[in-house]
């Protein structure tokens, strides 16, 4: 997929979330879900409306949504013959339903057993993360540095993104009573930790358990901008699977590799 096209798509994101996401963000209505997560209108007709215009733009490429069943997810995956759009048209619904200003819209494409291609459109803040496998990661269409050369991005200096809730008991301890970093931070949108990441507005993220449409396109914009990342069993992330990751990743290769001694991961990518 050439860059003209993912600007495109970029620009489709743009449109969608100006029309059917932000008119609802104080008119919510909101309902929950068999896991007890909450789903809203927003999610329903955003997918909805992205799978038809992405439909226009590939009719070979179906959509694998969040808010699909995971019988029909699992199909796509594995019998899409051209790939599949994998999409989260809410991520951080929660947010979104309380008000609290950080949620996005994710889209990736997975094609022979890859992520090619990653969005990741921030509304609020007006932010188009986006990146090609091998050719580079974006933000608003600047290029999104290697974080390497920031001044100072040591573990104990870090700023860390960590989703508690989800961590084993043991470990969620350990990082209450002796974390190796000053300051962390959890923002309730798994999409928008990545970018945010590579960005470099954060240096090491801890994450219990993602779905693959949380992780995508994130994963493959922080690759892109020079982060890393593996699960807490050091393996990698991406495994063209719907099983859920665990992650554990840096905006560069030093602080992860520092990171991931902390934890004790064995990196076996």
């Amino acid at each position: 997929m050439s860059l003209p096209e993912l600007r495109t798509l970029e620009a489709l994101l743009v449109d969608v979330a100006d029309t059917e996401l932000l008119p609802r963000l104080h008119q919510v209505s909101a309902g929950q879900k068999a896991d007890g997560s909450l789903i809203t209108e927003a999610d329903l007709s955003l997918q909805q409306h992205l799978t038809t215009a992405l439909a226009e733009i590939n009719p070979d490429i179906p959509v694998l949504g969040e808010e699909l069943s995971a019988e029909v997810q699992q199909a796509m995956l594995e019998g899409a013959k051209h790939g599949v759009w994998c999409l989260d048209p809410l991520d951080g619904t929660r947010n979104f339903a309380c008000g609290f200003p950080v949620f996005a819209i994710s889209l990736a494409l997975i094609r022979h057993g890859e992520v090619e291609l990653g969005l990741v459109y921030d509304p609020l803040r007006r932010e188009s993360f986006s990146a090609t496998k091998g050719k580079g990661a974006w933000l608003n269409g600047e290029p999104l540095s290697d974080q390497s050369d920031q001044i100072d991005t040591s573990l104990a200096s870090a700023l860390a993104l960590i989703d508690f809730k989800r961590l084993p008991v043991e470990l969620a301890q350990r990082l209450v009573t002796s974390a190796p970093y000053p300051s962390q931070r959890s923002i309730g949108s798994g999409a928008l930790d990545w970018c945010w990441l590579a960005a470099g507005r954060v240096q090491i993220y801890l994450h219990g358990r993602q779905h693959l449409w949380d992780y995508a396109a994130g994963q493959l914009i922080l690759t892109e901008a020079g982060g890393q990342a593996v699960t807490l069993q050091g393996e990698p992330v991406f495994i063209n699977q719907l099983q859920t990751r665990s992650i554990v990743a840096g905006c560069n290769a030093a602080v992860f590799a520092e990171w991931a001694e902390w934890l004790g991961v064995n990196c076996q990518n």
